[in-house]
């Protein structure tokens, strides 16, 4: 994969987040990370187009700029919206009483934060609203410096969490520019900063 389609594939999956399954999108991720682009595809166009998930004329430029085959029949199966949904979550900087603890997981994140270039680590609670893919949990947003590998970021600190946790929390690695949903997980207080 060419550096241009690489970055093209790291702004739909931030274009997507939100929008799709939380471990939907951590696949499609890491198979673009790790080398996969046909599994990354497939789990991308199958999943929109089973679910019903719309994407807009730019989004669908896009994609196609990245397939091998430009009409696949798996991007017609996608259907074609006039705009991006507003984001289907609320973030808040707590979450309920009843909420997981997440001062482990915490602690993981901001120990391996700074050796993948992390500026800032923040945490937030994130409620779904009608139409959300997945339930209420914490989520986390780690900044970094735009020359970063944001799925190679991505894909080790997921990986991390999971191998000394076994925990999935949703986690946004973003630059200087922010999807909708990325802006919105953003109001949380940092946890941690380099």
């Amino acid at each position: 994969m060419d550096v241009k389609t690489y970055s093209t594939v790291t702004d739909l999956c931030a274009r997507f987040a939100g929008r799709l399954e939380d471990d939907v999108l951590r696949s499609v991720r890491e198979d673009y990370f790790g080398g996969e682009p046909a599994q990354a595809e497939a789990a991308l166009l199958l999943t929109m187009a089973h679910e019903n998930i719309g994407i807009t004329q730019e989004e669908h430029d896009l994609i196609r700029s990245t397939l091998d085959d430009p009409h696949s029949p798996d991007l017609a199966a996608v259907r074609i919206i006039a705009a991006v949904p507003p984001v289907p979550y609320r973030f808040s900087p707590h979450g309920p009483a009843d909420a997981p603890d997440p001062s482990r997981a915490d602690r993981v994140l901001a120990d391996e934060a700074a050796r993948y270039g992390g500026r800032v680590l923040r945490r937030a609670w994130r409620e779904p609203l009608a139409g959300a893919p997945d339930v209420a949990k914490w989520t986390y947003v780690l900044e970094v410096s735009d020359a970063d590998d944001v799925l190679g970021v991505f894909a080790g600190l997921s990986g991390r969490l999971w191998v000394t946790l076994r925990e999935k929390w949703p986690l946004e690695v973003v630059g200087n520019s922010l999807s909708p949903y990325q802006a919105a997980a953003s109001i949380a207080p940092r946890i941690w900063a380099a």
